[in-house]
């Protein structure tokens, strides 16, 4: 499952989404977790109202499940939740590796039914009703 984090620092989760100037993209799974990339945004992102600045950070994180930010606007949130991709507010900055060791913890236990629902993205859903 990928996980996106809104990030100024590429160290922390300590950025709102429409003026972070990095998303970090890591893989994560119950049994580890890797750097997949990390996206560079310009010096245009404080200026409020211009949805323009959202389309390429939308495209960077389109096949993940999961965004960590500071902060996320109304507009912002609901273009990524219309991607199938769980917003989630961190409500201090917190280092990126702490949040995916929590998260990775998470899936080896018994994750809640949204977090279950995103490992499922992006794989074919089958039933065996012989079971």
């Amino acid at each position: 499952m990928k996980v996106a984090f809104a990030t100024q620092d590429e160290q922390r989760v300590d950025a709102h989404f429409g003026w972070a100037k990095h998303l970090a993209i890591y893989d994560v799974t119950p049994e580890g977790f890797s750097f997949v990339q990390t996206f560079h945004f310009g010096e245009d992102l404080a200026e409020d109202g211009n949805e323009d600045k959202l389309a390429p950070k939308l495209d960077a994180i389109h096949d993940c499940a999961i965004l960590y930010v500071a902060a996320i606007g109304g507009s912002g949130a609901a273009r990524v939740v219309a991607l199938k991709i769980h917003p989630i507010k961190v409500p201090q900055p917190e280092p990126i590796l702490d949040i995916l060791e929590k998260l990775q913890e998470v899936l080896k236990g018994t994750p809640p039914p949204w977090l279950r629902k995103a490992l499922t993205r992006g794989q074919e859903v089958t039933h065996d009703f012989e079971e």
